[in-house]
């Protein structure tokens, strides 16, 4: 028998071209007047949010700006965010960008509801309140942290990535439309497209698995493995963005519900030490922890070589586990993906830090769920390894 388990997505979830110019309307239902719209310089100048904004000013809904997210979340960030949002006197959030708008913006709404600074909260279920609500609009494919009750911020001054995790944390609105990836350059597609593939691999392998996230989790990985490539070689290519974007959209739902496991334990301390982008340093470890983890559940890994469109027919469940790997490396390979050598990555200081990066990766929890655990020794050799390529 399986045991009970809850399955969470949040309230309200919009997919489709188009889709972000219902924003004002669906705000405006919860009964909300005014939120602090979170997102970055980048994305202002490049008019992404005027549709959005449009449609708040169509629906009567006032809004102040947060525009200081240039980079991935900090307690800095959530801090400066923190006092705009109670100066302007908001209601709610809207967060609008990559993973890193969207964490931001889920770390101030719990904190305008809940006392002391954002980093008494690392770890799972220790926010106590229900913060203002969130309605999350993404601009790339890869985090789906718009349908997850989990947020990354960096504590600065102790080189951390935190992970935070809480039912609060959830979107109450997620808003998901592909014309607002078109602009991204080739390099941010493919990064943010293995983060996502990263989270529908681990979402199915993990030992916290379960028969709803494995539905999100396999059609996922078909979606990205089949679509990406496309997207990645021409932007404009309409039904590979939205078919991308909707596999990242499942993917967040999936590992929200199973979390993930050992790669992203590991790609944590890669992005807080060396500040490489998360999808970088996942695609970085994705095949060789894929290598070190297969033969902890082969018949799961096999599922993943099905869902990627490799031939298995005759072979055995070890055998199309590699397949699966393989092909995740030819992947990462095909869309020229950065190696973390490539990234700026020191060898030497790679390996005087890779000790205690083991350690904060185990202390995370993520790599628990792994289905093979890994020792710290294990960790370092593998971070040796993916170093080398």
């Amino acid at each position: 028998m399986l045991p009970a388990r809850a399955f969470r997505v949040p309230r309200l979830i919009i997919t489709g071209c188009g889709a972000s110019e219902q924003a004002g309307e669906e705000i405006g239902k919860l009964g909300l007047k005014r939120g602090l719209v979170v997102t970055d310089r980048a994305l202002v100048k490049m008019g992404v949010l005027d549709g959005i904004t449009r449609a708040l000013e169509r629906s009567g809904i006032g809004f102040a700006l947060f525009d200081g997210v240039f980079a991935e979340p900090t307690v800095e960030f959530v801090r400066e965010g923190l006092e705009i949002y109670r100066k302007n006197g908001c209601d709610f959030l809207l967060a609008v960008g990559g993973g890193s708008p969207i964490d931001t913006a889920k770390a101030i709404a719990v904190m305008a509801t809940n006392p002391g600074s954002i980093e008494d909260y690392q770890g799972l279920g220790k926010i106590k309140q229900k913060g203002s609500p969130i309605i999350a609009i993404p601009t790339t494919a890869g985090t789906g942290s718009e349908v997850t009750p989990f947020t990354i911020i960096t504590d600065t001054r102790r080189d951390v990535k935190m992970l935070i995790g809480s039912p609060y944390l959830m979107p109450e609105i997620a808003i998901v439309d592909p014309l607002l990836t078109l602009s991204l350059p080739k390099e941010i597609t493919a990064t943010t497209g293995i983060d996502a593939l990263t989270h529908a691999i681990e979402a199915y392998v993990s030992l916290k698995a379960q028969p709803m996230s494995d539905i999100f989790a396999l059609s996922a990985i078909k979606l990205i493995a089949a679509n990406l490539p496309r997207a990645w070689t021409d932007g404009g290519d309409i039904e590979a963005r939205e078919k991308t974007m909707l596999g990242a959209l499942q993917a967040g739902i999936a590992f929200g519900n199973s979390s993930v496991a050992l790669v992203h334990g590991m790609a944590r301390p890669i992005g807080a030490c060396f500040h490489v982008p998360h999808g970088a340093s996942n695609a970085a470890l994705l095949g060789v922890v894929m290598d070190f983890s297969l033969e902890g559940n082969p018949a799961r890994y096999a599922d993943i070589a099905r869902a990627m469109g490799e031939k298995v027919s005759g072979l055995s469940d070890l055998e199309a586990a590699r397949l699966a790997a393989r092909a995740v490396k030819r992947l990462i390979q095909d869309i020229k993906v950065p190696s973390l050598r490539e990234l700026g990555v020191e060898k030497e200081k790679l390996e005087k830090l890779a000790p205690k990066m083991a350690e904060d990766a185990i202390s995370s929890g993520s790599p628990a769920n792994n289905p093979r655990q890994a020792s710290k020794e294990e960790i370092i050799e593998l971070y040796h390894q993916a170093y080398q390529g």
